[in-house]
């Protein structure tokens, strides 16, 4: 773990003194000292090769090979200013560098200029006769988004915030630490590739804030950024604009409905025009659950498409936080509101660390006209499973899965069927592309084992080797991690930042304290969303190992024992597939990757991911192949008829190397029949959170009063979901309202759910089928098979 600060700058400082709790039982930092050394570094000094292009979509942007054309120039921590990074010295530079160093950097200011003429001018986005028509509404309703337009960077005001929010990252955060080789990427696409547009996705309301302050440190130009929430004070929105942010007109309440305004989504199709011809850089937001945020993508591509801008170039950014900020939201009304933002991000006992990633910049022309980026071939969920949950037929469940509500028909109605499916395939590849830059971080680590490892409790010792082993595990998959340093340091530190959500008693032996999780809600709530990024780290493990448990239990059930588990069977490679294929299916569209981070495979299909998930439980060792007794043994090729037979395909999922292979059937056996496999159930446990809420929401939908809106059905059913953590009196983590978000999704993907749009919102109703007390048992077991627990 000492190779993350051996890769670092001198400049970067070490794990800071860490926060002494006051109970006896906490007092072991120095016990445990004297049992546990320094952990040797893994893979030696080199770091797993993170934020690379796909190879299949974007060949040409990897071979630039922007991340490798520099030594390793290691890490910088943002808020550690000293009078070295200014041109001056002496005792008053020292006290005044913070202001020093942000009056040296360089800012690219722009100028509104005759951009709002320019834009209503414009022929590229409406037809002839609806010039007219746009210069009656400018004086009407779209007159109320012209001050949307005036959005610009000011220079004096830029630095002005900029020291401020250094301060108050300060008091936020004990580090902000960024890869300054990545950096040198960025310098060198801006000279090779034109504008960039950074993509990230929509974590709290300081992410758009961290990348523009990293980039405005290091002289890059500072990107025009998308504000997804409504600002209604007059002072607030007229700072903001002069940053750079596009904001909401004030009319709209939310993001959709300004959307669906018309003469909204023409002029910001012209606006995004305008800024990209004019050189500047873009900050798009992405929001997992809903997709919001693909709609700036489209625009981003339309501009391409019609000869604005010659290229234009992607940068996915991955930010990870230690304690992800608990306020998403932007201050409404006065100066209070904005206090009262300021103390909720202050509010916290414990300093965090960030750790931001920036991607290997790709050519969104390369990605999109290529051809090389599949998005034919989806079909809706429904058609999916549901034969195979309500008759059992398998044979339906070969296919992608639509997601096409990733952009939905009322946003920019004007843009053809082909160009919406094209963006919403390049939506899925940034959030994925996003989410395998995260870096994971030490609480994440922590909060992973005491949550789904040892969830009734852990002794210290045993703690910090499973730290030890998941470690190495992330490392080898191919994910950075955030930290560095000794065992005891990365430990205590962890701990330190969440003992608000822990128990800790001191049992005998002494100097080995026993941990657990508090069984109260934001406890559990809060060391869930610190170790959501595990489980997409372990996904092809965990999907193996629910359709494993899920296999078992139908043989524990055929066998008439009783429900209970028969470890000491055989598994057939096809059923196991098949289990695979089903949850995948199932699963939100975030946690399922479009492409095989840990293999730098090209963007596979659902039934490839299904079939490198079966193969993972065999690399971690859960199942092991079962030898079929043969005449002729498999290694005797002369012996056997047609082997050597190659085909042709076109699917870049199969692989060119076995197709002289005969594919036979495998089956496979538990390697630890006698007794239950520990491991199994740990990767089990990482989907159990997801499942758990789809199975409790099922069971509630009967005791809501449809049809209601969107909104109010997400709203009613959490509050039933906190109700029924409360008899469970264990699970709160699954009652998030996160998770109830992409439960109604999935129940309006399977047709569950049936969606009515009409004038005033989308309003939802049950499907008379599942109105039936027995169909809606199926689709209950259907989910509940694969929960562990």
């Amino acid at each position: 773990m000492s190779h993350a600060s051996r890769d670092a700058s001198t400049e970067t400082p070490t794990l800071p003194q860490f926060y002494q709790p006051k109970q006896p039982a906490l007092s072991w930092g120095a016990k445990i000292r004297k049992k546990f050394k320094v952990v040797a570094p893994f893979l030696g000094k080199f770091r797993p090769p993170v934020g690379q292009c796909c190879h299949q979509c974007t060949p040409e942007s990897l071979g630039q090979k922007l991340l490798h054309k520099a030594p390793s120039l290691g890490f910088q921590n943002l808020l550690f200013v000293k009078e070295t990074h200014t041109r001056y010295r002496g005792w008053l530079v020292r006290r005044v560098c913070c202001v020093l160093f942000v009056l040296g950097r360089k800012v690219y200011s722009s100028s509104v200029g005759d951009r709002v003429n320019q834009i209503y001018s414009t022929d590229r986005l409406m037809p002839a006769g609806r010039r007219e028509e746009e210069e009656k509404e400018r004086a009407g309703g779209a007159g109320r988004i012209v001050s949307v337009l005036q959005t610009v960077v000011s220079p004096a005001l830029l630095r002005l915030v900029s020291w401020m929010l250094l301060k108050l990252f300060r008091l936020m955060f004990y580090s902000i630490q960024v890869n300054l080789n990545q950096l040198a990427t960025l310098h060198r696409a801006t000279q090779l590739n034109g504008p960039l547009v950074y993509v990230y996705i929509r974590q709290s309301a300081l992410d758009q804030a961290l990348i523009s302050l990293t980039l405005f440190f290091h002289n890059l130009r500072v990107p025009y950024s998308v504000c997804p929430v409504p600002v209604r004070h007059g002072w607030i929105r007229a700072v903001l604009q002069k940053l750079g942010v596009i904001l909401l007109p004030q009319h709209a309440a939310t993001e959709q409905q300004a959307e669906t305004d018309s003469s909204y989504s023409l002029i910001m199709t012209s606006l995004i025009g305008e800024l990209l011809r004019a050189g500047e850089s873009l900050s798009i937001g992405v929001c997992v659950e809903s997709g919001h945020g693909g709609q700036w993508l489209a625009r981003v591509r339309q501009t391409v498409t019609q000869g604005l801008v010659p290229a234009v170039s992607l940068v996915p950014v991955g930010i990870s936080y230690d304690c992800p900020p608990q306020q998403d939201t932007l201050p409404q009304a006065s100066m209070w509101s904005v206090l009262q933002f300021v103390f909720s991000l202050l509010s916290g006992d414990h300093r965090g660390g960030v750790r931001i990633h920036f991607a290997q910049p790709f050519s969104l022309m390369e990605m999109c006209d290529s051809g090389k980026c599949r998005v034919d071939g989806r079909r809706p969920l429904q058609e999916l499973l549901m034969p195979v949950i309500q008759h059992n037929r398998m044979d339906s469940i070969f296919g992608q899965k639509d997601v096409s509500w990733l952009l939905p028909p009322t946003y920019l109605p004007e843009l053809p069927q082909a160009e919406r499916e094209m963006t919403i395939a390049l939506t899925l590849h940034l959030i994925h592309s996003v989410t395998s830059s995260m870096a994971v971080m030490s609480t994440g680590i922590v909060s992973c084992l005491i949550l789904h490892k040892h969830r009734r409790g852990v002794r210290l010792s045993v703690l910090c080797k499973d730290v030890c082993w998941l470690l190495e595990e992330v490392l080898f998959r191919n994910f950075d991690v955030g930290f560095g340093g000794s065992l005891v340091e990365v430990v205590y530190f962890s701990l330190s930042l969440l003992c608000p959500q822990l128990l800790l008693a001191s049992v005998p032996p002494a100097g080995d304290p026993v941990m657990t999780a508090r069984p109260e809600p934001n406890a559990l709530l809060t060391l869930c969303q610190q170790c959501e990024l595990l489980t997409l780290v372990f996904i092809h493990e965990a999907v193996g190992a629910c359709a494993v448990s899920a296999m078992l239990r139908e043989v524990a059930g055929c066998g008439g024992g009783g429900g209970e588990m028969e470890f000491d069977v055989v598994l057939g490679q096809e059923e196991l597939t098949e289990k695979s294929l089903q949850l995948t299916h199932l699963l939100p569209v975030g946690l399922i990757p479009v492409r095989n981070i840990h293999k730098h495979r090209p963007c596979q299909t659902a039934h490839s991911f299904a079939l490198d998930a079966v193969d993972s439980m065999v690399r971690c060792g859960i199942l092991i192949m079962e030898e079929v007794p043969r005449a002729t043994p498999l290694c005797d090729y002369w012996r056997r008829q047609g082997v050597l037979s190659w085909t042709a395909t076109d699917d870049p999922d199969q692989s060119s190397d076995s197709d002289c292979e005969e594919q036979d059937k495998r089956s496979y056996k538990l390697s630890q029949p006698a007794q239950c496999p520990e491991l199994l159930f740990f990767l089990c446990s990482l989907l159990s959170t997801q499942l758990r809420a789809l199975c409790w929401t099922i069971e509630s939908l009967h005791l809501l009063p449809f049809p209601l809106t969107e909104s109010a059905c997400v709203t009613q059913l959490h509050t039933h979901l906190r109700n029924r953590a409360q008899l469970d009196k264990v699970h709160h983590e699954s009652s998030s309202i996160k998770l109830v978000r992409m439960t109604v999704r999935t129940l309006t993907d399977l047709g569950v759910l049936m969606e009515d749009r009409q004038i005033e919102g989308v309003y939802l109703d049950t499907s008379p089928v599942f109105l039936q007390p027995e169909n809606k048992q199926k689709l209950l077991h259907f989910v509940s098979q694969f929960l562990y627990g």
